[in-house]
């Protein structure tokens, strides 16, 4: 069982991961994270977004934000065809914020 995928992502698909860091992060970084999709938030979050191969490759984003010294808000995993998500639980309050 360990080795078994999650059903909920198709084979040869990687899954799509939000991050969302306290404080802006420039487009010009967007290289630096891989690529994920940038979006500077009204409330002064940055929300990175995109596919994640793996664990590992999650894990190496994770010590991007760290090295950047931007506090780490949420890591959300976003299932297929899900859009919106991490606003959507924002508004049902199912995102803990750590400050």
């Amino acid at each position: 069982m360990a080795n078994q995928r999650n059903p909920k992502v198709a084979p040869g698909q990687s899954p799509i991961y939000q991050i969302r860091l306290e404080g802006y992060l420039e487009q010009q970084w967007a290289g630096w994270f891989g690529g994920l999709a940038i979006t500077l938030e009204d409330n002064g979050d940055t929300l990175l977004t995109g596919p994640v191969t793996d664990q590992a490759a999650l894990y190496g984003l994770l010590r991007k934000v760290r090295d950047l010294g931007l506090p780490l808000l949420t890591v959300t995993r976003i299932n297929p065809g899900q859009t919106g998500a991490a606003d959507a639980d924002a508004a049902d309050g199912s995102h803990a914020r750590s400050d």
